[in-house]
């Protein structure tokens, strides 16, 4: 298939789904809408008619999203479905550029694209009423925005995206990392890192050596507090306030306790993929403290920095690696949060080296079978009502050891590659083109 082909063949796909979804609802005792999407339904709802969203309980988004949906309530319940599942092929369509603006043959972009366009989570993910597609679209286009030289544009929606969902906070090190005067000089577009072939490649162990580079990176510029990096924070966390600012004028502390600093502090009792689930289930009606509550976020903070600072001009790497360790890490974790990295995967994958057999298929097994070795027991717990705590949070670690080996494995066989070329390069090779 061309692009084209696939985009529209995904997109019928969507359709049916949700279609599908209307006649499961409607016929089935199991319901395939998402439960989160009956909440973003009524609180949209209640905004429609005057009235704060937050009057839902468990509604702890912004109320951006409530009014997104709002058409929920005059033109089809199922409005929403549809937006996230057109996000969902913008995701796609911005893939597809990123790749094509580091130079991947389009026979590779396909590939790449079909592992998000044709992903049994993330076609799901949209049909069912989950607004993840979203957040993964704004984050691909603040990629596409660096990647532009258009600094102004992925201030402004890095501090939308954060305001909209909290956990692209994690990647504003490596965003400010990649922003270095080498890289951006005055007037100019930065000159991107296109993609070699393996054949023209050096090979995997020289490319390593520049492990020095990639450790490093604050090396590059003379000074941490430069001009462009001084202006996206002041320009993202800027709107961020505002956006914070003027929904705390409209519903008070009961929008900044529920979007946000309940995210910050949230120990959720009901199971799932997380190893704290169970320590939180047995000590939840005791009640926890402030530093009990925060003392889990010291793993993730100290994995996000090192992954950070090692991988940081790899920009679409270090993203994608960082999210799959604060997901795995996280307090919480559900199916919906593996879309976080889901969209990130094509971007890696044409400079990727792991063959599809064996160490391929092995991750995507292990992966897979430790997911369903965790669901088997979950299903155990919620719907036969069996004593399996103990069992499901030993799924749960299992769970944890997959999502590090399957990352391991991937950062071992990274080929690194800087999204720009430093200034310095740039000359070498205007020489060399003039010799």
């Amino acid at each position: 298939m061309d692009f084209r082909s696939l985009l529209l063949f995904s997109a019928v796909l969507r359709v049916v789904l949700i279609i599908y979804g209307e006649w499961q609802d409607t016929h089935m005792e199991v319901r395939y809408t998402d439960v989160d999407y009956l909440v973003f339904s009524d609180a949209a709802s209640l905004m429609a008619s005057g009235k704060s969203p937050y009057e839902r309980s468990t509604y702890r988004y912004s109320p951006l999203l409530a009014f997104l949906l709002i058409p929920n309530s005059f033109l089809h319940h199922s409005w929403g479905k549809f937006l996230f599942s057109a996000s969902d092929l913008l995701v796609g369509l911005l893939i597809h550029t990123i790749l094509k603006l580091r130079g991947v043959p389009e026979n590779l972009c396909i590939y790449s694209l079909a592992v998000w366009l044709f992903n049994p989570f993330t076609i799901t993910i949209g049909t069912r009423g989950n607004c993840e597609p979203i957040v993964c679209a704004m984050v691909l286009w603040i990629i596409i925005c660096i990647m532009n030289g258009n600094l102004l544009q992925a201030a402004f929606w890095y501090g939308l995206v954060v305001h909209f969902r909290i956990y692209p906070i994690i990647y504003s090190l490596p965003i400010l990392l990649v922003l270095d005067p080498h890289n951006f000089p005055p007037g100019q577009t930065p000159a991107l890192e296109k993609w070699i072939s393996r054949e023209q490649s050096p090979s995997q162990s020289c490319r390593s050596k520049r492990t020095d580079f990639f450790l490093q990176p604050w090396i590059l510029s003379s000074s941490i507090l430069t001009r462009k990096r001084i202006l996206f924070g002041f320009v993202s966390g800027a709107l961020f306030f505002i956006c914070t600012g003027l929904f705390f004028h409209l519903y008070g502390w009961e929008f900044l306790n529920e979007a946000l600093l309940y995210h910050l502090t949230r120990t959720d009792p009901r199971h799932n993929f997380s190893i704290y689930f169970y320590h939180i289930y047995l000590h939840h009606q005791q009640g926890f403290s402030i530093m009990e509550k925060l003392i889990s976020f010291f793993p993730q903070l100290m994995v996000q920095l090192v992954l950070a600072l090692c991988f940081a001009q790899d920009l679409p790497f270090c993203l994608f690696v960082q999210t799959v360790a604060f997901v795995a890490f996280n307090k919480v974790i559900t199916a919906q949060y593996f879309v976080w990295f889901f969209c990130l995967l094509p971007l890696i994958l044409p400079w990727n080296n792991m063959r599809i057999k064996w160490k391929g298929l092995a991750s995507i097994f292990l992966w897979m079978g430790a997911q369903t070795h965790w669901l088997m027991w979950g299903y155990l717990l919620e719907f036969k009502g069996k004593n399996v705590f103990v069992q499901l949070w030993l799924a749960s670690l299992l769970f944890l050891a997959a999502n590090t080996w399957v990352l391991i494995m991937i950062i071992r066989h990274q080929r690194l590659s800087p999204v720009f070329v430093p200034l310095g390069s740039v000359r070498l090779k205007d020489a060399r083109k003039v010799n």
